[in-house]
């Protein structure tokens, strides 16, 4: 008997009745429940028994509430009642709840009897456990979609995060990169050492793979000994996602050549050739997506194997340009490539009161590296402290070679200080260390830290500064107003003097905003009595500006540009004043 021979138009008192012995009702395959039209149950069969786990007498009187699991919303019944009432029958999947507690799913199909006037007289139910079912579904669904050796997303799988990746990259517009990487020399283990070898060996790299990059990241494995990695929103720049993308596949890089302990002792070493897309939104179709990648990772074949390489050879550029950097800037600190151009800093009359030790980097038989180009890569690889330490060292040794020059002794010199270099923690120490060697007065030694500084750990940062700050060293800080330090920050830290970023002072005659912005630090420096130094001052309607409004001190193009330190001391202590264009330079000492 199926659910097909239960009479919708049959009331449900008659429909118990009608079959007469209960050892036939219980004969029936699927669970039955047979209520009335207030949903009181009035009959169960023994499959109903042994699906639920209730015996009749505790079911018979009772709703099928009692078998609720709570996953269906309220939602859920409502759409399920309206099509009882329209058609008189419902059929669907349902998640139930046994007498010992499981949840488990059911496929069930409701009939609403009826009698001769056409009421609903009670309801028929069958349903039946279709846990095997979707435990079955579930197989065939992870087999279509994951790879059965490594439990990774398979290429179908992996295009379909494609095809979503770039529509979120569309609505975000940020850029997504796609890693493909073959392991090197693969076939030739797999020959020598056996296949179950090799299968241990793809199982260990994704796991690998699994642990290099982020929740919102896909490794997949493409097939045979290809796997691919794709990176979601990595930045709307194209050359910042670049970087974060070579940085991943860095890792990757780095990590899969690290030794893997292979069955029967066999310690292996691998390495892999890495090709890179980017991506934003859906510029590219998938399928070239690939091929690009694919392109790319024949590339870092051709290459030598072991290696990187993006499709877009601007990028590539940019990134092969990055790297030789990188590898110089882990020599030139050996080999004296770096030398450092001082700029004189003036009071209000124009008297010269000290200077910036401004760094440069001059590999040879080359132009001079732009500082934007190689500060932030020394910051980023850390390089920046011992760079940072030599140019501190270099400032005490200038500092105390002036106070052998009369026209010198009475200048200070200011360092540019890194967040890294000032967190080191014995960076009080360092300083300590250089002002002792030299033998110099650390009043004339002024460290200018920038305000990205004093955002984080601010106790550390204040004790730092004070310990400094007994010792005599002074403290300025740089690039003022372009941050996030407020007057009541600037409260906590023993600051002597403040700089006006550049990109203020030069709109400052044509541009109100600048201008009022400029006025309101000048007011508040002065205020709390620190020193104001406007950089970036070039014409004299600034200059001009600038006192009337009350700052006192100045630096930029028009007071002298950056020059080598040889230059600016020969020029004020008896060299020609034009070397260093310093317009009528007094010797001086910094007032406050």
């Amino acid at each position: 008997m199926s659910d097909s021979d239960f009479p919708e138009a049959c009331p449900a008192d008659s429909i118990a009745g009608s079959w007469g012995q209960q050892a036939i009702f219980n004969q029936i395959g699927a669970a039955i429940m047979v209520t009335d039209a207030n949903e009181r149950i009035l009959r169960t069969n023994e499959a109903f028994h042994r699906l639920t786990g209730y015996r009749s007498e505790e079911i018979i009187g009772r709703t099928p509430k009692i078998l609720s699991s709570g996953r269906q919303s309220p939602d859920f019944y409502r759409r399920m009642w309206q099509a009882l009432a329209a058609s008189g029958r419902w059929e669907g999947e349902i998640w139930n709840r046994r007498k010992c507690g499981e949840i488990y799913p059911e496929w069930l199909i409701i009939n609403a009897c009826r009698a001769a006037d056409g009421a609903v007289t009670g309801y028929v139910a069958t349903f039946s456990d279709i846990s095997k079912l979707k435990h079955a579904e579930s197989e065939i669904q992870h087999l279509a979609f994951y790879d059965p050796l490594t439990a990774l997303p398979n290429r179908r799988l992996l295009f379909d995060r494609l095809e979503q990746a770039c529509m979120a990259g569309k609505r975000k517009a940020d850029h997504g990169a796609l890693l493909i990487i073959d392991i090197d020399n693969f076939k030739i283990l797999n020959d020598t050492l056996g296949h179950d070898i090799g299968d241990h060996l793809l199982i260990e790299i994704a796991c690998r793979l699994k642990q290099c990059i982020r929740e919102c990241d896909t490794a997949a494995r493409q097939g045979g000994d290809e796997f691919a990695v794709m990176l979601e929103a990595l930045d709307p720049h194209p050359h910042v996602a670049a970087v974060s993308a070579e940085a991943v596949a860095e890792k990757i890089r780095e990590e899969l050549a690290r030794p893997v302990m292979l069955a029967r002792g066999h310690e292996h070493y691998c390495t892999a050739s890495i090709g890179v897309s980017l991506f934003r939104g859906q510029e590219k179709s998938v399928e070239t997506l690939l091929k690009q990648a694919d392109i790319a990772m024949y590339k870092a074949k051709e290459a030598g194997r072991n290696a990187i390489r993006f499709f877009d050879q601007a990028m590539q550029t940019t990134l092969d340009r990055r790297a030789s950097l990188e590898a110089g800037l882990r020599h030139a600190l050996a080999r004296s490539e770096f030398v450092v151009h001082a700029q004189p800093q003036v009071d209000a009359g124009r008297g010269l009161v000290g200077a910036e030790l401004l760094l440069r980097w001059q590999p040879p038989g080359q132009s001079v590296v732009p500082p934007n180009d190689f500060i932030p890569l020394a910051e980023e690889s850390g390089l920046i402290v011992p760079i940072g330490l030599w140019v501190l060292d270099t400032a005490c040794a200038t500092l105390r070679r002036w106070s052998e020059l009369p026209r010198l002794r009475d200048l200070y010199l200011s360092v540019n200080v890194s967040a890294r270099q000032f967190r080191q923690p014995d960076f009080v120490d360092q300083v300590s260390a250089a002002l002792n060697r030299h033998g110099i007065a650390a009043r004339r030694l002024k460290l200018e830290l920038t305000e990205s500084l004093l955002l984080d750990k601010v106790e550390e940062v204040v004790f730092k500064m004070r310990a400094l700050r007994m010792l005599g060293v002074r403290f300025s800080l740089d690039d003022f107003g372009t941050g996030y330090a407020s007057l009541a920050y600037l409260k906590r830290f023993p600051f002597e003097q403040l700089k006006i970023d550049r990109s203020f002072i030069r709109d400052i005659t044509t541009d109100p905003d600048d201008a009022a912005i400029v006025r309101a630090i000048i007011a508040m420096g002065n205020s709390l009595r620190l020193n104001v130094v406007a950089e970036g001052v070039e014409d004299p309607a600034q200059h001009a500006y600038l006192v009337e409004h009350g700052c006192r001190f100045f630096q930029g193009y028009m007071f002298g540009r950056p020059v080598p330190l040889p230059q600016f001391e020969a020029a004020l202590n008896g060299g020609s004043e034009a070397e260093v264009a310093v317009p009528d330079p007094v010797i001086g000492v910094e007032r406050g």
